[in-house]
């Protein structure tokens, strides 16, 4: 199945969106919402990585190159991820990520 830009921008809100009720609600047990936003996090490197550098290139203040390496990271690199490291992403990096998603997601409605 083919995926379009607005496709894959709409994939990357739609996981910050979780993310942050993951990461905002603590009546679930931290290991459960580690787990979630790590796999939400190699969805939005997946995602990233298959947008054009012409549409990506409009946000310059994101790293975008380090965002695609998300999911190669969590997943090939399991074991050196930390949970600091994936709640201070989810916490920090995200909401910064979804406003310029948002952005861009307006420019290609």
């Amino acid at each position: 199945m083919s995926r379009d830009v607005g496709d894959r921008l709409d994939d990357v809100i739609r996981a910050c969106g979780v993310i942050r009720r993951y990461v905002d609600d603590d009546a679930l047990p931290e290991d459960l919402v580690y787990d979630a936003v790590r796999m939400r996090l190699v969805e939005i490197g997946e995602a990233v990585r298959m947008l054009p550098s012409a549409v990506t290139s409009a946000e310059p203040g994101i790293p975008w190159s380090r965002v695609s390496l998300l999911g190669e990271r969590l997943t090939r690199r399991y074991f050196d991820t930390t949970p600091a490291v994936v709640f201070g992403t989810a916490r920090v990096d995200v909401p910064s990520l979804c406003a310029a998603v948002h952005r861009l997601r307006a420019a290609h409605a």
